[in-house]
């Protein structure tokens, strides 16, 4: 790839195939963006950083605490040049709070800042992750919107929720690792049947419902979830940049895959260079399958919305 940064000249090769660096482009830079920015930056991965924010005073200041670093990585602030990243990382839009009992209420507010983005990556190249919330709608929303190859656009959720998920049944000194899928908000569906342990129907019903409930607390102590984010977005994106080939829970596109389409929801998938390898389908159970089976007429019905204004 040829980068003439602030101009649109893009020479593509084999996509992060002939590069030992990665350029990276995060658009929203608070607490989430800012904080994957600088883990980016000192990790040695990447060699060109772009950043963007609609609140100038805290771009510049994001990029200027990132320069105070001294990392041998470039950093620009001009949205021209977020087109011939490798990886665009999408944060912007207004987060959840106190008031906002749900992620998928924020669809309208944010539905515009994902069209933005749009406008700025005309026939991209490289790979887009998506955190914004409500994340798998906005996954669908700019998969459709930037005509991107559905391997290419990443939605974010899956890895955190399993990790809360984990966090939970550790808590109940049940010893095992749990996964979930299905939607990043109220219709998360924990995998129980891949324990290998017998769990009850109100036990698990008990789960899904401090795990629906799991972030606020959070919310309510100090504004906004921050750390575990982060951790596992930047989990994300190096096994995008090293290749990893790693087994994650992400939203991905489906088109037949869980017998639906239409929609983006959290599932299993290898995550490498060229972004979504594949989508592995794991065998639910009863109460699994119904779980998965609400959580994909939900977003299903919210995608064919946006997909209609």
């Amino acid at each position: 790839m040829k980068r003439e940064m602030g101009m649109m000249v893009i020479i593509y090769s084999s996509f992060l195939s002939v590069w030992d660096m990665t350029s990276l482009a995060v658009f929203g830079t608070g607490r989430i963006g800012g904080g994957v920015a600088a883990r980016a930056v000192s990790s040695g991965l990447i060699d060109h950083l772009v950043l963007y924010d609609c609140n100038q005073a805290l771009l510049e200041a994001q990029r200027l605490d990132i320069e105070h670093m001294r990392c041998p990585v470039s950093v620009s602030i001009n949205p021209i040049d977020i087109a011939i990243c490798d990886i665009v990382l999408y944060t912007a839009g207004l987060p959840r709070n106190q008031n906002i009992k749900t992620r998928a209420a924020l669809l309208d507010c944010n539905v515009p800042v994902a069209s933005e983005l749009a406008a700025l990556i005309p026939n991209y190249k490289g790979i887009i992750v998506v955190v914004t919330n409500p994340a798998d709608i906005l996954t669908y929303f700019l998969w459709k919107a930037t005509r991107i190859p559905k391997s290419r656009i990443i939605g974010f959720g899956g890895q955190l929720d399993s990790a809360r998920f984990q966090y939970e049944l550790a808590n109940r000194s049940i010893r095992c690792d749990g996964m979930i899928l299905g939607e990043h908000g109220e219709h998360q569906v924990p995998i129980f049947s891949k324990t290998g342990l017998n769990v009850d129907i109100p036990i698990r019903d008990d789960i899904l419902l401090t795990l629906r409930n799991a972030s606020m607390e959070i919310i309510k102590g100090k504004g906004a979830t921050e750390y575990a984010p982060v951790y596992h977005i930047w989990h994300l994106i190096e096994s995008i940049i090293k290749d990893a080939r790693t087994d994650l829970i992400c939203s991905a596109i489906l088109e037949g895959e869980y017998g639906f389409t239409g929609c983006s929801l959290g599932v299993p998938v290898v995550i490498g260079r060229e972004g979504i390898i594949s989508i592995q389908e794991w065998d639910l159970d009863t109460w699994e399958n119904d779980h998965f089976h609400s959580a994909a007429t939900f977003v299903s019905d919210l995608c064919r919305r946006i997909s209609h204004d």
